[in-house]
């Protein structure tokens, strides 16, 4: 009887618990589910939807304002950049060419192209011209747009559709908005978790494409390396018609393992229209400082005479 003794007072402070205020606090639930009216999908529609708008975005060419930032937990604080006019040219399956100008004087603040493999990045600013393949790791965080690829911005311009060597799961989750005074509500959203199938015992996280239940059109894609760390996280927003297309009017770019952001908002966007192989060409300035990323440290950087290599 003296062992039950212990399991009887624990059931008499149970009973008397809700009775006694002085021992727990009541809180509000700060986050609400939304009350909008929400659209049904499959995993497999999800997957149609994404392989139709790759097919029906060729070509991009786009003027934009882009905003960005560099910074974070390595650096210790975060730099915000002056707004700046760009140009963006896309073409399927890889080509890209980005350009940004300097606020004011409108002169060349950075001209990058890339055909896949790989890129070559001019810095007149800083008379430098960077090549090196797609999938060089960076090379120092103080110098963010050295570590800016435009593989990495074609990817998010243009999400790809699931691969031959890809498996996808769909995933119901939910996506926090906020209302118009800055609380946050819970909406139910899809998320398609892709897989990368490399041998028949190796498998790899490769991306997740969370898909907005409003309208089911892509708002967020997170891309992971091989070590299953976020690469990119990007964001779309604002869809519009181009030229028969729906298309985000603004997306935003974030690198967390070098620590920049890039927003790029959309002020002209010609969506299909003719591009040429010559607009996805950069010529080496003559004199300019030429930096091999896939060389030797000891000859990262050699200027060359008359800008040839």
């Amino acid at each position: 009887m003296r062992r039950r003794a212990p399991f009887r007072a624990a059931i008499l402070f149970l009973a008397v618990l809700p009775a006694t205020g002085c021992l727990f606090r009541t809180r509000p639930v700060e986050e609400r589910y939304s009350k909008a009216v929400l659209k049904e999908s499959s995993q497999q529609r999800l997957i149609d939807s994404l392989r139709q708008q790759s097919d029906s975005i060729q070509s991009l060419k786009a003027t934009v304002n882009i905003a960005t930032s560099a910074g974070g937990v390595k650096k210790g604080h975060y730099t915000d950049y002056t707004e700046i006019r760009g140009y963006v040219l896309a073409r399927q399956p890889a080509s890209l060419h980005f350009v940004g100008l300097l606020p004011y004087v409108r002169t060349t603040a950075f001209d990058m192209v890339t055909d896949g493999e790989q890129f070559k990045l001019w810095i007149p600013p800083k008379n430098r011209f960077v090549i090196g393949h797609n999938q060089m790791p960076p090379q120092s965080t103080d110098q963010p747009l050295e570590n800016l690829r435009p593989q990495n911005i074609y990817d998010a311009l243009l999400i790809p559709p699931i691969e031959r060597a890809e498996r996808a799961v769909m995933e119901r989750g939910y996506e926090t908005l906020h209302d118009a005074k800055g609380h946050p509500i819970l909406q139910e959203d899809y998320e398609l978790v892709v897989i990368r199938i490399k041998s028949e015992q190796e498998a790899v996280l490769s991306r997740k494409i969370m898909f907005s239940r409003i309208d089911l059109k892509p708002h967020r894609q997170i891309v992971y390396n091989e070590d299953g760390k976020v690469a990119t996280d990007a964001r779309y927003a604002e869809y519009k018609d181009y030229d028969g297309v729906s298309y985000p009017s603004r997306i935003e770019i974030h690198r967390p393992q070098e620590e920049y952001d890039i927003t790029l908002e959309m002020v002209k966007v010609e969506i299909n229209h003719p591009l040429s192989d010559d607009q996805f060409v950069l010529e080496q300035p003559a004199g300019a400082e030429v930096v091999h990323l896939d060389r030797t440290q000891s000859s990262l950087a050699a200027p060359l005479a008359g800008g040839r290599q």
